[in-house]
């Protein structure tokens, strides 16, 4: 059985100052750096978040929700965790 949606097929290249390492932090640091790196990237670009706090799979989505950002991919690897996530555009 194959258990691939779209949005897992999606390849997405960042540039690496969009990347975010909050690997070994707990909450709220990662969402707390998240917010403070996001601020720092041009609207529409994409930043590449990765974790390993188990509670960013509840955060990062709200979030992303809360502050109008597009979620577009998350993926979980064991214990790693990963997120794309798409700056929305001032109005």
């Amino acid at each position: 059985m194959n258990n691939t949606t779209e949005t897992e097929t999606l390849d997405i290249e960042v540039p690496e100052e969009n990347k975010l390492d909050a690997s070994g932090l707990y909450c709220p640091e990662p969402v707390m750096m998240l917010h403070n790196k996001i601020r720092e990237i041009s609207e529409g670009s994409v930043l590449h978040l990765l974790a390993t706090d188990p509670s960013t799979t509840r955060d990062v989505p709200k979030f992303c929700v809360y502050l109008g950002h597009e979620l577009i991919k998350e993926e979980r690897d064991g214990e790693n965790f990963q997120y794309w996530i798409r700056k929305k555009a001032e109005e």
